[in-house]
Order: C-alpha cells, then structure tokens, then sequence
C-alpha cells in the first residue's frame, strides 16, 4: 500500500514575529533526519538548522587524533554558537551555518546562510539534551527506534556517505556511540513533547504538523 504524502502547511501568515523552532531529538540513526527533511518538504518557508554542521573545529589535531574523539559527547558541539545563532533569528537576523567535513572531522573553509523564516527545524542527537538549547524551541521531538535498526542504518550510511570502514564504524559505536547515547541522548526524551516510533514518517510528520498548527494558533 503506497501511504499519501503529508498534507502541506503554509505558516507564512502567522501574526508572532519569533520563529516557531520545532526540535528534533534521538539516536544517531533513529530516522530524525528523514522527519526533519519531511517536515522540511511539507512546509512552506522553513528555515533547517543541523547541530552536527557545530562540531568543535579542531585543525591543530592531526587527522589520527580527530578520529579518536569522541563526537557523541555534548563538550564536541560548539552548542553556545548555536544557541546564538538560533538567537539570532528570533531577532529576525540571518546567520552564517558552519559546514563540517566528516570524511575529515574538521570544519570546511564554507558556510550556509540561513535567513529568517517563520518555522525552524533543528535536528541533532542532542538538542534535547542541553538546557540553553532546549528552552528555545516551542516543540519538542524524539525519535524513539531499536539500537539494531540504528545501528544499522549508521554502518550504511557510515560506509556510503563518509567513507568509512565497517570497521571503524562498530569500534566507534562500542566506544563511544552507544555509551553516550545511554548516557545523554536516551535521558533526553523525557523532556520531549511527542515521541515519534522510529520509521513513522508520514504519520509522525502529519502529527507534528497539527502540533505546529495549535502552537501557532494559540500564540497568534
């Protein structure tokens, strides 16, 4: 059975000046980024704001000792510059998205504008997890899926997107992956307003979608 797309959403007439910022929280490969990239494709006017684009840049280490850190713990995330930029744009002010090279673990020399639009999506394993960062956003989201299923989708997008080895990926998930997602990212979901089951993304994204509609509708 082919499921129907989420319905659109246009917020462009919304009267409140700040952007609505609806977080999105959980497991490296729970399916966050596939709801955010839905939400994304179902509303109009949407700015996309990714906590991993923050991670610490660190040059002055050599690639071998990059590749040792531990990227799953909230002290690699610069989360004080996203939290300013996300300042920024309930100003209504644009601001200047680092871009990291994860083949490299260092940020690249470019950036993304992001302009000021009436909905944020802000995604990231950890957005639920820092208290400056959480108190920005309106709504809440974690996406709750089995650690084989994350596990999984890790290794092949590991493997095909950043140039992995298998190898490499499972040392890290032993390592570091699984212990701060027990540590951090699972404590998390208790500050959620919905917690989406991982793989339900026209249901979940229709039901955020509501959501954003009653916020809007209560803060108009």
């Amino acid at each position: 059975m082919v499921l129907p797309p989420p319905p659109r959403f246009d917020p462009t007439g919304w009267a409140k000046t700040a952007p609505l910022i609806i977080g999105i929280a959980g497991g490296s490969g729970s399916g966050k980024t596939t709801i955010a990239e839905a939400l994304v494709e179902a509303i109009d006017g949407v700015a996309s704001v990714k906590h991993d684009a923050y991670y610490l840049n660190q040059p002055h280490l050599t690639f071998e000792q990059r590749s040792r850190l531990n990227y799953d713990h909230p002290d690699s995330l610069e989360t004080g510059l996203l939290v300013s930029h996300l300042g920024a744009l309930r100003e209504g002010l644009p601001f200047e998205q680092p871009v990291y090279d994860f083949a490299r673990h260092i940020r690249s020399n470019e950036s993304v504008t992001i302009a000021p639009a009436p909905v944020v999506v802000l995604e990231g394993i950890l957005v639920l997890a820092d208290r400056d960062l959480r108190d920005l956003q309106d709504l809440k989201v974690f996406v709750d899926t089995d650690p084989d299923l994350r596990l999984a989708r890790r290794l092949e997008r590991d493997i095909r997107e950043r140039g992995r080895t298998a190898e490499s990926v499972l040392a890290q998930y032993l390592a570091t992956v699984r212990p701060m997602h027990i540590q951090y990212v699972e404590p998390s979901k208790r500050y959620a307003d919905i917690i989406i089951p991982g793989g339900m993304k026209v249901g979940a994204v229709a039901t955020i979608i509501e959501l954003i509609r009653a916020r809007m509708a209560r803060g108009a």
